[in-house]
């Protein structure tokens, strides 16, 4: 599999119609074992679509992008995870672990509160931020402390417990949308208190997303257990994050929804320091 990101001085570059570089990642068996930085060799989405077409590129790692490069993009099957921001290298391997959320198409050119994006030829003016996240922080990279915690009192996480504040952008699609809506309007030093509906944060479960398999189609599998988390491969090749859901002497299941799906949330949320 070859994964090519946006780049700019070890950055996720913003807008794709822009870029002058891209960094492409080969990845056997869901690891990085070589990377390379490519030019971009013109501009507007689709040269830059048949450019990566013809590199045999299966997924495009990017920040801002519009409608008609993600078009492009998808004509050409290419897989698209737009969002992204920080390190190129970190973007992918949150990619390969499954933790990158792609936004799509995430600016639409129209907004009520007086902010618009120049239409530029890959159909975006470089928002950071999806125009459905609006407030004083959409699309500024900020940093947080927060700790969240189920509706029983039991924590989950905690960015205090690990000394070091979580940094991203805000309203790019890296964080669950209720956390993104959260920070949008907080002032710096302001923490807040918010519960989250599974819509807000991971959605629900997904009963189609269960995938049972014959122990005989699946040999390696039979020392798995119940609740380890592997990794299968898409029809694409691509690595999918499961879960063991249930195991008996001749089948397996699995379970490809996210672990937090159809849960309530809970979060103390600190803004720590806006970025820019």
């Amino acid at each position: 599999m070859k994964i090519a990101v946006t780049y700019e001085n070890g950055q996720v570059f913003q807008h794709f119609g822009h870029t002058e570089e891209f960094k492409v990642y080969d990845v056997e068996d869901g690891r990085v074992v070589s990377s390379k930085i490519i030019g971009s060799d013109g501009s507007g989405h689709e040269a830059l679509a048949g450019l990566l077409a013809d590199r045999a590129i299966d997924v495009l790692i990017c920040g801002g992008i519009g409608g008609g490069a993600q078009a492009a993009l998808a004509e050409q099957g290419i897989e698209l995870c737009a969002g992204a921001s920080g390190s190129a290298d970190e973007a992918v391997e949150a990619y390969l672990r499954g933790e990158l959320v792609n936004t799509g198409a995430n600016c639409d050119h129209h907004h009520d509160d007086g902010h618009s994006c120049h239409d530029h030829e890959d159909g975006c003016g470089g928002c950071h931020a999806p125009c459905g996240v609006r407030g004083k922080n959409a699309g500024k990279r900020v940093r947080t402390h927060y700790r969240g915690t189920f509706n029983d009192g039991t924590q989950f996480d905690s960015s205090y417990d690990r000394g070091e504040p979580l940094e991203f952008v805000c309203g790019a699609g890296m964080m669950i949308p209720g956390y993104d809506a959260a920070v949008a309007d907080m002032d710096v030093g302001q923490i807040v208190q918010v519960h989250l509906t599974p819509a807000e944060a991971y959605g629900e479960a997904d009963p189609e997303a269960f995938i049972t398999v014959q122990l005989a189609h699946l040999p390696e599998a039979a020392e798995l257990n119940v609740g380890e988390q592997v990794y299968l491969q898409d029809v694409g090749g691509r690595p999918v994050p499961v879960r063991v859901a249930a195991k008996d002497e001749t089948t397996i299941t699995f379970d490809a929804n996210h672990e937090m799906a159809g849960k309530e949330l809970n979060f103390t949320i600190e803004l720590v320091e806006v970025l820019d």
